[in-house]
């Protein structure tokens, strides 16, 4: 059986009640993706060109992030998990995976969107993670709640 770690990134809370809902299925720890200095409500406004969300984007910035997963160089499987932002992975998922080598890992993406698909965010992620990985999964969630779509989703990831 593979070991298992879910890593997520949450602005408004769909993501993390998908990866708790996720984490709790595949076992293993859940590790919440923060940044250094917290996103406030108006940080995420993506309605406003000034945001910090929209500032980040355009800048290609990397985002600080808090703490490190404890069972990162001994698990075989990693979940990741993030909402779409601007038709792929926030800035801070970008961040945190160049963190790692990813060297002998399956990774798996979740993502969550109220219409966006997973579109080009595996190609625009992969120049972010090092290594001879494999990436083995790749899916948005319109609905978190949808307990079918994550038992779909693992089945063919935790063997």
């Amino acid at each position: 059986m593979s070991k298992v770690l879910t890593v997520y990134f949450s602005a408004g809370g769909r993501t993390a009640a998908l990866a708790e809902k996720i984490s709790a299925k595949a076992g293993g720890e859940l590790f919440e993706v923060k940044p250094e200095v917290p996103y406030t409500e108006a940080d995420i406004n993506w309605k406003n060109p000034i945001s910090r969300c929209n500032k980040e984007k355009i800048g290609k910035k990397d985002i600080p992030t808090v703490g490190k997963p404890e069972t990162f160089e001994s698990c075989d499987t990693v979940l990741v998990g993030f909402p779409i932002w601007y038709y792929g992975a926030p800035n801070i998922i970008q961040s945190f995976m160049k963190q790692f080598d990813w060297t002998g890992k399956r990774i798996a993406l979740f993502a969550t969107s109220g219409g966006s698909d997973i579109g080009k965010t595996v190609g625009k992620l992969r120049p972010f993670i090092s290594g001879d990985y494999r990436l083995i999964a790749a899916k948005v969630f319109k609905d978190p709640e949808d307990e079918a779509a994550a038992d779909e989703y693992l089945a063919g990831i935790i063997k």
